[in-house]
């Protein structure tokens, strides 16, 4: 049997901006077709559940975060799922941009974090 191809990663910050970066990938493959309502609801629902996963980790009592980057999290995370109703129902290049931008540069920060 082949071995398992599992992806392994050194830490969570690792593991976080993988999962932005492939949100981000994912809203650039739909946001190049934006009349294909299948794709951009799903790649939209993709990224609203990663971040529906951040703010669970950011709620969560045993997060260690400084509070001022929780809250900024937290109001991030908002914003990302306000721009998701909009873009669920009229789907726009600058929404698409928007929120794949969001994603790459949290990604980012955590990387440059290590």
């Amino acid at each position: 049997m082949a071995d398992d191809p599992k992806l392994k990663f050194d830490n969570k910050r690792e593991m976080d901006a993988a999962a932005l970066s492939q949100a981000a990938y994912v809203l650039d493959q739909a946001r190049q077709s934006l009349g294909d309502v299948d794709a951009c609801e799903k790649a939209l629902t993709y990224n609203q559940l990663l971040w529906s996963i951040i703010q669970a980790d950011i709620a969560d009592g045993k997060n260690t975060l400084p509070d001022e980057l929780k809250a900024n999290l937290m109001s991030l995370s908002i914003h990302v799922d306000k721009q998701t109703t909009k873009a669920l129902t009229n789907p726009t290049e600058k929404i698409f941009d928007s929120l794949i931008k969001i994603n790459l540069n949290i990604a980012e920060g955590l990387m440059e974090g290590q």
